[in-house]
């Protein structure tokens, strides 16, 4: 058997509405064989299903099997391509055609908007919030004709909603998403044949004022990217005899009754269900002369809901308040059925916990109105769900609602980019599972269009320095490829012109802070390159390096030209370990030095920059940054360094970040790691790292031969731990170790969010380390199988679907053996390690004989690359430990272990 399948075009299966000229294809191998590897493909593209109008075919030999992009004839605007691919493998062995996929072409040119942007020539004003109140418009049309196809693209000044004869077009939520508007505005593609009916027809949509107009960020900024909410909308429809027609957004819409009386991302939604009298035909509405030249297409996956959760309960509190809890803090909205009088009002306002009394608490969430009113139209059953919000919550206080109303009228809606899941990781342990869950749902709560901070309070905003460290957790749970190339092309339009890259991207802060200034720092900077390079590696895409390689070297340069040595960066703010726990109690700051922390980053973004000069082939580059790493880690050694190889910053951090950014002289690396590990002795065998350092503690520990001290970092319950927020109930991660104390009280309500990632980057060392899958090559071409062992867990369960196919890991000890099945993807290979083997050379010996007696019954029997038989399969022994290459397929190891 020999299949071609789960083929993708940019990322995505049948994309429509793509603007990028060479798409890029991929695909995936199926074989019932081992050690199966491409050695020649086959790509036709053709306009039609039966590729009789073939515009690309393309033979050649080669391994590459992901991201080869399109270059055949010039593709064009609105036109659907098909395309197909077979394989030959190992010996020649030849592929069926795989099924035919397409990608639909969107509008490349700007010329080809002939759609006007509309709007409201006076929009109403909400006077309790200061809020523009959505406003609606249609068109009504005629079909006289067959209509073959119908394809509408869309976007607005706001946010929209569009509706086709009555049913929503498209399953998306808050659509364009969230760019920086001045720069980047994305339309939306559906296909709406379905909808279009015979004769009338009527178009509407609802414009909100969403990220564009609406409030952001803790300093109430309004009208960030201009003030007037507009539709641009565009549709085309084919009719069978050959013909077609445009239906744009022009003066010839109208103004039509609202009933969303005011929404906002932060501050949430009045609704009206009471019945209006219908718009005057004298319409409101006027023509923006607003640029066409910033509109793209969407290129990141939409906003969607995500899953639907039923509440556990609701409860009277001891201050008498009715209180809905969903049972998990999440981003979304909830959905409600209810019978009312007419006019009878109804509130929810949103909160993440209880405080220690067990009334209902949202002072953490500071000037977010997060609520939710709904007026009854007195109709029968009403059933309302919010149009143009999201609110960050896991409790409702219910207000107006009928004292009898059950749990089963709400259901909690789940919001998140629609990006798909491709990690899973299971232990013994079921807290360990729980924090599992924590980081995974942290990661839903904040991957809403842009990577943010926290889902509930007066912020929600994409700081940088938050999506950095979480990257590589993020692609461990999700395939996060496409959400980081939005964003990472509005980090490049925000950065500055001396290459500062802001706090927050898109930026809305600037100015916040300084008079016209948009202030950067170390860390939070350095997402510049530390998050295109994540993508790189987990999924092998050149293009992301390309896309941003100006933006990157920018920085650099910036950091460069910062104080009066260009290798130290020791100047400005520094939020350095920021939240960390060895300063006085209630410092924002942590205790490492902030210039040993800035001038890490330097170099260890400097060294990366070199090596992606050097995978793009720019080795001018690559000597000049080579050279300036090096010269960076020189002064750093100098400058951070005592006379005996200490660090001059004693703190957990300094430690963690020099050894992870090999900036440690190699005759000091065992000194330093054994400083680490005192300074965690003297904190009772705890961690008390910031944002920045802890990322990299239970990797560096891990890297140097203190495992044990990882696994108990990971196992305590007690604060300050991962397991301590386990242990208080959480069910996201926390902004602080501390959110909720000892005592029961809260940090301080400033800052103190219940949904916050950051510290759920411990989730890639969980993968890489309990699950042992990690990468050994961009996209897992090579992967690299290395579980650790703990005493504390009887098994561990990972996988994580790749660009090649899934790699899947299980482990289990039972009674004194280990039983070890791993999978590897075709077309690549890996290196495996098994752990703690009693018997090396016994081992040793049975891997050999199985292969040459070609065994098939025993799993160590064909999968191993011809070639390792002339390196003795590339065996390594360390310790207990035996490692060695393997080819793709499906493997049993049974072994007696060492006992840990």
């Amino acid at each position: 058997m020999l299949v071609v399948k789960n083929l993708k075009c940019e990322y995505l299966e049948n994309p429509i509405g793509i603007d990028k000229i060479n798409p890029r294809l991929s695909w995936q191998i199926i074989s019932d064989k081992r050690n199966v590897k491409q050695q020649q493909f086959q790509i036709q593209v053709a306009t039609d299903e039966e590729f009789k109008n073939i515009v690309w075919n393309m033979h050649t030999f080669s391994e590459k099997s992901i991201h080869i992009p399109y270059e055949g004839a010039p593709l064009e605007s609105r036109m659907r391509y098909f395309y197909r691919v077979k394989v030959w493998i190992n010996k020649e062995e030849e592929s069926d055609w795989s099924n035919t996929c397409f990608w639909e072409m969107g509008l490349i040119n700007t010329s080809e908007w002939k759609a006007e942007w509309i709007s409201l020539k006076d929009q109403k004003i909400n006077e309790d919030f200061k809020a523009r109140a959505p406003f609606s418009c249609f068109k009504n049309f005629t079909i006289n004709k067959d209509v073959k196809k119908a394809v509408v693209y869309v976007t607005s000044l706001g946010v929209y909603e569009l509706y086709l004869n009555g049913k929503r077009v498209g399953e998306d939520y808050l659509t364009p998403g969230w760019t920086d508007y001045n720069y980047r505005i994305q339309y939306q593609t559906y296909e709406v044949s379905d909808l279009i009916k015979a004769k009338d027809n009527k178009l509407n949509a609802t414009i909100g004022e969403g990220w564009y107009s609406g409030y952001l960020g803790w300093t109430k900024r309004k009208d960030t990217y201009g003030s007037k909410n507009a539709l641009l909308l565009q549709m085309y429809i084919y009719y069978e005899d050959g013909t077609s027609e445009v239906i744009a957004s022009d003066e010839s819409w109208k103004e039509e009754n609202c009933n969303i009386l005011m929404s906002d991302i932060y501050n949430g939604e009045i609704y009206d269900a009471r019945e209006k009298e219908e718009a005057s035909i004298d319409s409101n509405l006027i023509i923006v002369p607003y640029p066409k030249t910033h509109l793209i297409a969407q290129e990141n996956e939409p906003i969607r809901i995500q899953e639907e959760i039923e509440p556990l309960s609701i409860f009277k509190t001891p201050k008498g308040e009715f209180v809905l809890d969903m049972g998990q803090n999440m981003a979304g909205f909830v959905r409600f059925k209810i019978r009312g009088e007419k006019g009878q009002k109804v509130t929810l306002i949103h909160g993440e916990v209880l405080d220690k009394e067990g009334n209902f608490y949202r002072d953490n969430i500071r000037d977010a109105a997060q609520k939710v009113t709904y007026i009854c139209s007195g109709n029968e059953e009403e059933i309302y769900e919010p149009h143009f919000t999201f609110q960050g919550f896991r409790y409702v206080k219910l207000e107006g609602f009928p004292k009898d109303i059950k749990p089963s009228n709400f259901t909690g809606v789940v919001l998140h980019s629609d990006m798909k899941p491709i990690g899973s990781f299971e232990t013994s342990d079921k807290k360990i599972n729980q924090l599992q869950h924590n980081i995974l749902w942290g990661q839903k709560g904040n991957f809403i269009d842009v990577p943010t901070d926290c889902p509930q309070r007066d912020e929600r905003l994409g700081w940088t320095g938050d999506a950095q460290i979480f990257a590589r957790t993020a692609c461990f749970n999700m395939n996060a490829a496409p959400f980081f190339s939005k964003w990472l092309k509005d980090l490049s339009c925000n950065q500055m012109s001396d290459g500062a890259v802001p706090f927050v991207v898109p930026d809305i802060l600037k100015g916040t802070f300084a008079d016209g200034i948009g202030l950067t720092t170390a860390g939070w900077g350095d997402a510049a390159v530390i998050c295109p390079w994540t993508i790189y590696q987990c999924y092998g895409d050149e293009n992301i390096l390309i896309q941003q390689y100006d933006s990157m070297k920018n920085w650099i340069n910036y950091i460069r030209n910062q104080g009066n040595d260009e290798y130290l960066w020791d100047t400005g703010l520094q939020l350095a370990d920021w939240l960390a726990l060895d300063n006085e109690e209630g410092s924002f700051f942590g205790a490492t030095d902030g210039y040993l922390v800035s001038t890490a980053y330097y170099a260890y973004s400097t060294g990366i920059f070199a090596n992606i000069a050097k995978i793009l082939g720019k080795f001018d580059d690559y000597k000049l940054y080579n050279q300036l790493y090096a010269s960076i880690k020189e002064a750093y050694i100098n400058r951070f360094y005592d006379n005996e190889g200490n660090l001059t910053s004693e703190t957990q951090t300094a430690q963690v970040i020099s050894l992870y950014f090999d900036l440690v002289p190699e005759k000091y690396k065992e000194r330093i790691a054994k400083r680490l590990v005192e300074l965690i002795e003297k904190k009772n065998m705890h961690l008390d790292t910031g944002f920045l350092g802890t990322p990299y503690i239970c990797h560096v520990l891990s890297d140097n031969g203190y495992e044990d001290v990882a696994y108990k970092l990971l196992f305590n319950t007690d604060y300050p731990s991962w397991l301590y927020q386990v242990e208080r109930g959480a069910t996201t991660m926390w902004e602080h170790w501390d959110s909720i104390k000892v005592d029961g009280s809260f940090w301080d309500i400033g800052m103190n969010s219940f949904n916050h990632y950051s510290y759920g980057s411990v989730g890639a060392w969980m993968y890489q380390n309990i699950g042992g899958i990690d990468m050994a090559e961009a996209g897992y071409k090579k992967s690299q199988i290395a579980p650790k062992l703990s005493e504390k867990l009887s098994y561990t369960k990972a996988a994580l679907d790749t660009m090649y196919g899934k790699i899947s890991v299980s482990w289990e000890i039972i009674e004194d053996k280990i039983n070890m099945n791993v999978v590897i993807p075709h077309n690549t290979t890996s290196r495996i390690t098994l752990p703690k083997v009693k018997n090396i050379e016994k081992i040793k010996k049975y891997i050999i004989e199985a292969y040459n007696e070609k065994r098939l019954h025993i799993d160590l029997t064909n999968g191993l690359s011809e070639t390792y038989i002339d390196t003795d399969f590339g065996f390594e022994i360390f310790g207990d430990n035996i490692s060695f290459e393997i080819g793709s397929g499906s493997y049993n190891f049974s072994y007696e272990y060492t006992p840990i």
